[in-house]
């Protein structure tokens, strides 16, 4: 926990952005404020402050429609909040409301929670304000109209870069691939995850997604992410067998010719970056195919120990130049127009894999086994009773209560108790720095208000970056907010700290009274699942059923690991389950790496040696599979029977293709990537297994 709290993440917030993002916010408001309407100016900016945040990387189609749905949410939030302030009861059944909705939104991903979190936050401030149904509403349209003002700034790009969010987001994969390849290959390169996971689940968003562009450029960038995935395919396959060699000249020709795919890959990420043609990377591949050529040669004057290792590098090292060369013809602007593709078939995943839409989603999570569902359940009655408590006691900026409590209550124990954590040391001192400032050194308006615009700019940027940092700026943004709507930051400093702590404190209680343990079972479950038909997908010859089980093995395996994280946050910590799911992630990397190992040899080739015995193999991994997936999710010891002597057969038969040709390449291949997949499987019912054994001994004991 207390990691969580000092830790600094990376930025993922560009300048440009949260630049146009502040200009949303303050230029509506020094408009009013310059010609007598600052009443108008703080409405327009409290709705682009509530929709700002909505402003993130995606399809312009997809922001549009985020940005719109948060811009009308917040406003119908800010009528009612305005409209039934005056009711006590009515302003708390309004919270209970709100609270559930705004909660369960969190199924549909942190972009939606927070739009429901802000929608909470509206309804709270508003309902601080009591107004007519008149006046209520022109808050409700001012707030609307200040999120659909941030909504045009961030679409005002499109027309001039209809395809800039697609180019981005494949030229930061291929450019962060290119610097995973330069480093130096890691000696438990086998348990770690493959790379660029995230990066391409963004692509694949970009490209297949619902709210995807269209036009033919769409198809260009949809074969640069196939070649993508396949240079990935080669590189992994490459370095595994990289690993294994001695350290003699064939292994530093081997990373020679790594280094030069690097810097192709880097850049052609810079061509796809800019908009150029990727000549620049010319040199890059003349010089991988003079250490290919020096390896071609190394490979057939070695010894007989290890031509089965440099047969496979060989092939694996041929492809990657291949795909290289592919994508360098693609990544120009007007470049050539590569394969052109139908449109994309929808997926035919089993029904848990398979993308639901967000009311089924929603509909999923009605049930009080549902993190979503109990965080729903405990937002809303926590927010309830806020209100009528600060109510009931008339607290002098009493909103700040249930307001805060709306923020630290998250749907996990770590994200709860450090939020609240953050946000009081945050609002604390953003309250005495703003007020300090506001108070005794800037007296003049338009003073205040570039102040409001560098502390927008910082709350944007900072808030991914650390929590209690982003809490500072905009704890000193709704200072000068009242300010200028006529509360002296002075004079109130004191009791808004004071609501905070308070608030900060019901919803620490209230979620120590009624806790969300997470469920990591359940999600290596799904992980080793969705591996399971990877699995099965790489002999079917569908490519678009494989790329989508391709997608929902990465997402599970993210969502895997996000719930291993959570449960290191929680306070009663199963220290044997940790360590079981630590294990089951390393060696489900293993195996996933050796089904892309095998993809990569299966999409290179033509040839299909032992054919029923493969696909005999391949029966009993999915077996195993399914078997260890239940054994996850129940807490059951797992027999994996007959899959090594599976195996072995299947060696057999690849050994006895002939030596010479395309087809004995493919055999020693695919006999490498059985192998590996077969002692992760088993190291797998193992682990669990064990597990059991040790479960059972200390009941015994």
């Amino acid at each position: 926990m207390f990691r969580t709290l000092i830790e600094i993440k990376p930025r993922d917030v560009p300048f440009s952005v949260a630049l146009r993002n502040a200009a949303g916010f303050v230029l509506p408001l020094g408009i009013g404020i310059a010609t007598g309407h600052t009443t108008i100016g703080l409405g327009i900016a409290t709705g682009a402050l509530n929709t700002m945040f909505l402003d993130q990387p995606g399809p312009y189609r997809l922001r549009m429609q985020r940005m719109l749905l948060g811009a009308l949410g917040a406003g119908l939030s800010g009528f009612v909040g305005a409209l039934l302030g005056a009711h006590a009861i009515a302003m708390a059944l309004a919270a209970l409301v709100c609270g559930v909705a705004g909660g369960m939104l969190v199924a549909l991903g942190p972009n939606a929670g927070r739009a429901g979190l802000a929608c909470v936050i509206l309804l709270l401030v508003m309902g601080a304000d009591p107004r007519d149904f008149k006046d209520a509403a022109s808050a409700g349209l001012l707030v609307f109209a200040g999120g659909l003002i941030e909504m045009g700034l961030a679409l005002a790009a499109w027309p001039l870069q209809r395809y800039r969010p697609e180019r981005s987001a494949l030229a930061r994969v291929y450019r962060e691939l290119g610097a995973i390849t330069h480093r130096p290959i890691a000696a438990n390169r086998l348990e770690r995850a493959p790379p660029v996971t995230q990066g391409l689940l963004d692509v694949e968003q970009l490209l297949n997604g619902t709210h995807r562009a269209r036009g033919a450029e769409m198809e260009r960038f949809r074969v640069l992410a196939r070649i993508i995935e396949r240079v990935r395919l080669e590189l992994l396959a490459l370095a595994d067998v990289i690993g294994t060699l001695p350290d003699d000249e064939a292994k530093h020709t081997l990373l020679r010719l790594r280094e030069y795919a690097s810097r192709a890959l880097d850049g052609i990420g810079a061509a796809l970056e800019h908009g150029t043609t990727a000549e620049a990377t010319s040199g890059a591949i003349e010089g991988y195919e003079a250490a290919f050529a020096a390896f071609e040669a190394l490979s057939h004057t070695t010894d007989a120990s290890d031509q089965r290792t440099l047969t496979v590098a060989l092939a694996r090292a041929q492809a990657l130049g291949g795909q290289l060369r592919a994508a360098i013809r693609n990544a120009g602007l007007a470049g050539a127009r590569g394969e052109l593709e139908a449109e994309e078939k929808e997926a035919r995943l089993p029904a848990m894999l398979r993308p639901m839409s967000p009311l089924a989603t929603l509909r999923a999570n009605l049930h009080l086994q549902s993190v979503a569902f109990r965080h729903a359940l405990r937002l809303g009655v926590c927010v309830c009773f806020a209100v009528i408590g600060e109510r009931a006691l008339g607290y002098p900026h009493g909103f700040w209560v249930p307001m805060t409590t709306a923020i630290v209550l998250k749907p996990d124990f770590a994200g709860t108790f450090s939020f609240g954590l953050l946000r009081v040391a945050g609002t604390l001192a953003g309250l005495v720095l703003t007020t300090a400032l506001v108070h005794y050194a800037l007296d003049n308006v338009w003073a205040q208000l570039a102040l409001l615009a560098l502390l927008a700019i910082g709350f944007r940027m900072l808030t991914t970056i650390n929590y209690g940092l982003g809490v500072m700026m905009l704890t000193g943004l709704i200072v000068i907010l009242l300010a200028f709507h006529g509360i002296a930051p002075g004079e109130s400093m004191l009791v808004r700290a004071i609501a905070t702590t308070i608030g900060s404190i019901f919803a620490l209680a209230a979620y120590a009274l009624w806790p969300t343990w997470e469920q990591l079972r359940p999600a290596l479950a799904t992980m080793i699942e969705s591996y399971r038909v990877y699995f099965s997908t790489l002999f079917d010859g569908d490519s678009d059923l494989r790329r989508d089980a391709r997608v929902a093995s990465r997402s599970a395996r993210t969502n895997a690991q996000a719930s291993l994280d959570r449960v290191r946050g929680e306070p009663k910590r199963d220290l044997r389950l940790i360590a079981l799911a630590e294990s089951v992630l390393a060696n489900a990397n293993r195996f996933v790496r050796a089904c892309m190992a095998l993809e990569a040899v299966l999409q290179d080739s033509r040839e299909r040696p032992a054919q029923e015995t493969v696909q005999a193999f391949a029966g009993r991994i999915d077996a195993a599979l399914g078997d260890i997936a239940d054994g996850l999710r129940h807490d059951h010891p797992v027999q994996v029977e007959g899959l090594r002597a599976c195996e072995r057969e299947l060696v057999k038969t690849l050994a006895a293709t002939p030596p010479d040709g395309e087809a004995h390449a493919v055999a020693l291949a695919i006999a490498d990537a059985c192998d590996r997949a077969t002692d992760s499987v088993d190291t797998l019912a193992h682990l669990l297994d064990r597990d059991v054994a040790h479960a059972a001994a200390g009941e015994s004991g």
